[in-house]
This record gives C-alpha cells, sequence and structure tokens, in this order.
C-alpha cells in the first residue's frame, strides 16, 4: 500500500515539473525586413524588430546612404509599391498629435529621429521603446502593417506633419 501512495506523488512532482519547466518559455516576438531602394537611390539594408518584455528594440543597417545626416519614420502602411514610397502614406500616428522629437511634448509614435551614416554611406540605427508592440492588437501601439522609411534629409522636428525630411530613399513593410 505504501508503493502505491509513493508511485503517486512521484507522478504528481512530474507533472509539477513540467509545468515549471514551460513557464521558462522565451516570449520575444522578432520581425526581420528589408529596405527597397526608392527615389533614385541605391540605399539598402535590413531592419530587425524584436519586442522582449514589453519594450520593442529596432535595429537598422542601411548602406548607400549620402554621408550625412538622414531621418528614419514609420509610416501609415505596409505599401512600397511607388517609386517614390509614396504609398507608405503619412508617418504612424495613431494617437493624433503634431509632428516633433521623439520623447518631447508631442510626437507621432512613428517619430524615431536622426542618424548619421558615415563617410562610406553606412549606418546603424538603434531605438527601443515600451511604446509599440509587435503583433499585440492595440491600434495605438502595434506596428506590424506599417512601413519604415528611410528619408534622404535629416528630420527639423518642427515641420507639420512630416519633419521636411526629403526624399523618402529606402522602404520596407513591417510584417511577418
Amino acid at each position: 500500500m505504501k508503493s502505491k501512495i509513493f508511485l503517486g506523488i512521484l507522478a504528481l512532482g512530474v507533472i509539477i515539473f513540467s509545468c515549471k519547466s514551460s513557464s521558462t518559455v522565451d516570449k520575444s516576438k522578432k520581425v526581420s525586413i528589408q529596405f527597397e531602394s526608392k527615389s533614385g537611390s541605391k540605399v539598402q539594408g535590413n531592419a530587425v524588430f524584436t519586442e522582449k518584455d514589453g519594450v520593442v528594440y529596432l535595429e537598422a543597417k542601411l548602406t548607400g546612404l549620402n554621408p550625412g545626416v538622414h531621418a528614419i519614420h514609420i509610416h501609415e502602411k505596409a505599401d512600397c509599391s511607388a517609386g517614390d514610397a509614396a504609398s507608405a502614406g503619412g508617418h504612424w500616428n495613431p494617437t493624433f498629435k503634431k509632428h516633433g522629437k521623439w520623447g518631447d511634448a508631442e510626437y507621432h509614435k512613428g517619430d524615431i529621429g536622426n542618424f548619421t551614416s558615415d563617410t562610406d554611406g553606412n549606418a546603424t540605427v538603434l531605438f527601443k521603446t515600451d511604446e509599440w508592440c509587435i503583433g499585440c492588437g492595440d491600434a495605438t501601439k502595434d506596428i506590424l502593417g506599417k512601413g519604415l522609411i528611410v528619408h534622404d534629409k535629416p528630420d527639423d522636428f518642427v515641420s507639420q506633419p512630416s519633419g521636411n525630411a526629403g526624399a523618402r530613399v529606402a522602404c520596407t513593410a513591417i510584417i511577418q
């Protein structure tokens, strides 16, 4: 009789152990995408969005840029079909704020900001925020179904509605 009770407890222990081990599953989400050259540019590259513990990280690597400062923004649509990427629409602005610099009093959720390419036209953009999500379904946070655009010029953070950042030289759709 005692051996039957012991086996029952042992079996229960295995079930509990299994439950605990399944709770350590990595809950990160990742989207890897490739840029298309636009507006006659030679800009190429890729971007990776990773979400972990409620924070989304962006890493974009670009080549073929003119040396200097450029803007990068999330746009309304995952549509890069137009030669000038106008098909991606305006900046993603689900909270209906004025255009501005990320973190200031008012800014679009798509207002990532400026970055600098080196003398060879190469650049890496790093950004992180808890104001985005990947596939969460919250229209004010979800970046899936949007476009990521690189501009020829820097964002002035003042001109409405998009910062006077010039031509759209690269485009990619944020899709899985």
